[in-house]
């Protein structure tokens, strides 16, 4: 039964990391209309954040913020981000981006990980695997 509880949560986690990330690089493509080379830049960003963003609801039954989190994974997800930001603005190895840009990809990592936090428990709960 245990490891039912863990593909139930993968579910939700996947999927919602999928609409995030696809609705980016909509919204990138046919809103701003950035090209293929700024798209691919954009793609590496979103899954960064995206994954970060995921990481941190996964890691809890709860609540987001209902435990602190270990300083390793602080410290892997700052160094995680800073270097991935990094290169994505600057352009090293890709197309630059700006940093609004890439600031707005922030922004919005971090409020769908508070929507899928806010989703995740009362789903838990219906399905008993909180």
């Amino acid at each position: 039964m245990a490891n039912r509880c863990i593909d139930d949560r993968g579910y939700l986690h996947g999927i919602s990391e999928l609409v995030f990330c696809t609705a980016v690089l909509a919204i990138a493509k046919y809103r701003m209309g950035l090209g293929i080379e700024a798209l691919r830049t954009l793609a590496f960003v979103v899954i960064i954040f995206g994954n970060q963003a995921t990481t941190y609801t996964n890691r809890e039954r709860r609540r987001l913020g209902s435990s602190r989190p270990s300083l390793w994974l602080v410290g892997s997800s700052v160094a995680d981000l800073t270097i991935g930001s990094t290169l994505a603005i600057c352009g090293i190895a890709m197309t630059a981006l700006p940093i609004l840009v890439v600031g707005g990809i922030l922004v919005a990592a971090a409020v769908f990980a508070f929507l899928v936090d806010f989703a995740k428990v009362p789903l838990f709960n219906r399905l008993k695997i909180a």
